[in-house]
């Protein structure tokens, strides 16, 4: 026990570290995290992702909520009312793309369609709890950082959806009524969002008083565990009600109501400089322990899943760089674009999902959740690793110079071109000239 604690005191003040060196050397933290769990777990066998049992996906689910809360307050109306049409253009098209693809590849390694199917949708999202930390540490334009947020939340949903529809058709050996999955889908964003559009107006009029309480910093995050189980127990996307009551309290400015005029006369409707520092700090304790978590979770002893999961994150990089090049925000710049591209990894909706089928007693079971954990694995290594590349050596950023470089629109654009790929990247970050 005493070595446990001394480990998790060490892990603590490793993150840490972790974060500075990101910071300046640009080697993202997750990466690190991540190895750490490898070496613990499947290296060593020190910790196994059993030893947690159920607390690990109460774990995982908590990690889920704050991180989606802590970004939607970094999302103001504003931007969202730029950036809603390229986000559903993004999400869709990578997500049907990824579909396919991943559909193709299962089946050439033996899986029967509907489990192929079943392994497509679940690797067809983007995990928000990698795709929120990685972007707050970039120098992304508002439009970019909005819709990679929106987007992995989103992609949960239909993942969550969708993949569930077919496991339970799998089981039944029934067909698939398309029209109640996207009644499904719609209904669970609709509401949830409906849900913590609402909870975020209740809890912004209660914040003056909730602040008179002792002790009272931890009771937003509380309150968002109730928001998250109701959303849950009633149906609906919680991870999408978590991430309604962040961007609702961010922007309280643009809500007035009569009925509620006397709770928000003259009173502060937003988290306080403080509040959010105290928020930051449980999202970097929470970020630290999932990623090692992850790790840990990751198996090594089958060949052909660890072969398949990185041959669906190649595959989904290169796929994603055609997407990034057609369909990103009109305000994206070429870096903006180069890091859009690279956004391909798994994490906690894909973990989760690729353990229902065993759980269920579907054939393959063993195999989908064996392939799912190994794309996780490399897609967050790819993930990190690229954009360490492309952010501590700008010169090697072939994303902006083969696929998202400026036209030749006039002189400035055209000696623009004649520059280094460093100086590009230095002008980009600095005016954020849309490409």
């Amino acid at each position: 026990m005493g070595e446990a604690i001394i480990f998790i005191g060490l892990l603590i003040f490793a993150a840490h570290l972790f974060a500075m060196i990101f910071s300046t050397k640009k080697i993202p933290d997750v990466l690190l995290l991540l190895l750490i769990g490898i070496i613990i777990g499947p290296v060593l066998g020190l910790v196994y992702p059993d030893f947690l049992g159920k607390a690990g996906t109460i774990f995982t689910s908590i990690v889920l909520i704050v991180i989606l809360f802590d970004g939607g307050l970094d999302i103001s109306i504003h931007d969202l009312k730029l950036s809603w049409k390229p986000t559903i253009t993004l999400s869709l098209s990578s997500l049907v793309g990824s579909i396919i693809l991943v559909t193709s590849i299962c089946m050439l390694i033996g899986l029967t369609f509907i489990n192929s199917l079943i392994v497509g949708i679940i690797l067809s999202g983007t995990s928000s709890a990698v795709v929120i930390p990685l972007t707050q540490n970039l120098k992304l334009g508002k439009s970019t950082k909005t819709a990679l947020v929106l987007e992995s939340a989103i992609t949960d949903i239909i993942c969550f959806v969708l993949a569930l529809a077919f496991m339970e058709a799998s089981k039944e050996g029934s067909g698939v009524n398309i029209g109640s999955v996207a009644g499904g889908v719609f209904s669970s964003f609709v509401m949830a969002t409906i849900i913590g559009f609402a909870s975020g107006i209740v809890w912004s009029s209660l914040l003056q008083k909730i602040r008179t309480f002792k002790n009272s910093m931890f009771l937003t995050p509380a309150y968002l565990f109730i928001v998250y189980g109701i959303a849950e127990t009633l149906g609906f996307s919680g991870a999408i009600a978590a991430l309604a009551v962040g961007i609702t309290i961010s922007n309280m400015e643009y809500f007035h109501f009569k009925f509620l005029e006397r709770y928000q006369k003259n009173r502060e409707l937003k988290l306080t400089d403080g509040e959010k520092d105290f928020l930051g700090e449980l999202v970097f304790v929470l970020k630290t322990f999932f990623f090692v978590y992850i790790g840990i979770s990751i198996p090594f002893d089958n060949t052909i899943a660890l072969i398949a999961g990185l041959s669906f994150t190649v595959v989904l990089l290169i796929m994603r760089i055609f997407i990034a090049k057609f369909f990103s925000p009109k305000q994206s710049n070429g870096f903006d674009k180069s890091i859009i591209s690279l956004m391909i990894p798994k994490g906690l909706a894909a973990a989760v999902l690729a353990s229902i089928p065993e759980q269920m007693g579907l054939a393959q079971g063993d195999m989908i959740k064996n392939v799912v954990y190994a794309t996780v694995l490399f897609s967050i290594l790819l993930c990190s690793i690229l954009i360490f590349i492309i952010e501590r050596y700008p010169k090697a950023n072939i994303f902006m110079r083969f696929f998202f470089h400026p036209k030749r629109k006039n002189k400035t654009n055209a000696s623009l071109n004649e520059a280094s790929s460093s100086e590009i990247l230095e002008i980009e970050n600095k005016d954020g000239e849309s490409f």
